[in-house]
């Protein structure tokens, strides 16, 4: 099969990206994969391929609602109809009107909280899938213990002599992750093709303050006298508002970004970064996944990130056009105590969960013994996930080991950014990679970093965001 020619006829590329063509081939042969290519490598054309050659649906199970939109939007741009994303945006008629029509769809996103429903796994049951796809694959390790379990339930959907092949993609995973991948997903002896995580094209350097307001005081004259596109990650919604007004006030264009923003509002903000009406975001990590933006300039992690995994996802959101772009972690060392309740509070006690339990056996319904026990929902889906699989003694366990693993991966990313050695060799290090070559412009730890290019020009200072009025005026 002449993949070349197919590729040139039905999407209009020359040529296939480095590792595209070895997924593609795997994949037509039927063989359960896992692609882990670089952000901006075309991951979603490993999918798009092989279901243009074969019959039935292509289910894509995805971790965000604004990642589906966008990708179902961009396929419809490009001439795909037959796509619809089940999820939280549809109306229940909606929903039930594309569960009503499953064989007509080409492609189906799902969520996993959607997909382990038990009325929707009967659905996709009756239909013919041709290909099983999970998009941001690493979030089975990353989410699933302890944040959205229902990841780890995705391999026990489809019984493996019933189901068409899988296959994982992502951007970033260590042997770990590979493993929990291959596990959960219950994968008959995968194929695994694995690019290199470097990115050449981005610069690294850290910056460590004393205080908060030293912390505030660097992003200000940097942001003011910077270019963007640019994000800044910070560790809570709170701290994201308050940087965000804080920059608007130099006139800076920028928008904070969370979740606890209301869905229509958080994809007006997405939009608006897209099309260049926002220079900057200020976000939690809930912004980033899939976004389909190749020149941001600049990724600044405002605090010390929970896990190396989730550091390289970020940051990998910069330079997807191959320019030269900058990678900046700003901190204090308050960060470290900061980071380590944010990744803890969700996990519950053995208090709360003996309490938990007791008010289950007292025939107390889950959300009611939630309440009583004073936990929280993520921590309810939790001791769920596990007390289906083990008695409650054993699920303390498990989550006293998930606090052992959290502070483990916390202990990885401190000794992280207090190392003096090269910063990008570290990265590769962890990815069980070694530096091929050294870069001209690398790190702050190398003493190579040329950040001149970052200074704005007069044209950029001179470009001032439209306010919703001066805006309002041009529309009518």
């Amino acid at each position: 099969m002449n993949l070349k020619a197919i590729l040139q006829e039905k999407f209009g590329f020359e040529q296939f990206r480095p590792g595209q063509e070895a997924v593609i081939r795997d994949v037509l042969d039927g063989q359960d994969t896992i692609a882990i290519l670089p952000t901006g490598m075309g991951k979603s054309l490993c999918y798009q391929f092989p279901a243009a050659l074969m019959d039935g649906t292509t289910l894509i199970i995805s971790p965000l609602v604004a990642l589906m939109e966008d990708q179902v939007a961009i396929m419809k741009k490009n001439g795909e109809k037959r796509v619809a994303a089940l999820n939280s945006f549809l109306s229940y008629q909606e929903k039930q009107q594309v569960l009503r029509n499953l064989p007509a769809y080409k492609f189906i996103f799902i969520s996993p909280e959607m997909l382990v429903q038990k009325k929707i796994m009967q659905a996709f049951k009756r239909i013919q899938l041709s290909l099983i796809v999970i998009d941001e694959a690493h979030c089975i390790s990353q989410w699933g213990f302890d944040f959205r379990p229902d990841y780890l339930r995705i391999g026990e959907v489809f019984h493996e002599h019933e189901r068409p092949p899988i296959l994982a993609l992502t951007a970033t995973a260590n042997q770990k992750v590979v493993e929990d991948i291959h596990h959960y997903l219950k994968l008959s002896n995968p194929i695994i093709h694995r690019q290199s995580v470097d990115r050449p094209n981005i610069s690294y350097s850290f910056v460590k303050v004393d205080r908060e307001d030293e912390k505030l005081e660097w992003l200000k004259n940097h942001v003011k006298r910077t270019v963007g596109p640019g994000i800044i990650y910070v560790a809570s919604r709170k701290k994201a508002d308050e940087i965000a007004s804080l920059l608007q006030m130099l006139d800076i264009s920028i928008a904070s970004y969370h979740a606890g923003k209301e869905q229509e509002d958080r994809a007006f903000i997405q939009e608006q970064f897209i099309n260049g009406e926002l220079q900057w975001i200020c976000s939690t990590n809930a912004f980033g996944m899939g976004i389909h933006k190749d020149n941001i300039r600049q990724v600044i992690h405002a605090h010390i990130p929970q896990t190396m995994a989730g550091y390289i996802q970020e940051v990998g959101r910069a330079g997807r056009d191959g320019e030269q772009s900058a990678a900046t972690l700003l901190f204090t060392p308050e960060d470290e105590g900061r980071t380590r309740f944010i990744m803890q509070e969700d996990l519950p006690t053995e208090t709360e969960i003996r309490h938990y339990n007791h008010l289950l056996a007292e025939n107390a319904s889950p959300t009611e013994a939630a309440q009583l026990a004073g936990i929280s929902e993520t921590s309810m889906r939790i001791i769920e996930y596990y007390r289906e699989r083990m008695v409650v003694d054993a699920v303390i366990q498990q989550i006293n080991a998930l606090i052992q693993e959290k502070e483990t991966q916390l202990q990885k990313i401190i000794r992280f950014v207090h190392t003096r050695v090269c910063i990008r060799k570290e990265i590769l290090a962890f990815f069980d990679e070694r530096q091929q070559a050294l870069q001209a412009v690398c790190c702050s730890n190398c003493h190579s970093l040329d950040d001149t290019w970052l200074a704005k020009t007069a044209e950029d200072s001179g470009k001032q965001a439209l306010n919703w009025r001066e805006r309002l005026a041009l529309l009518l």
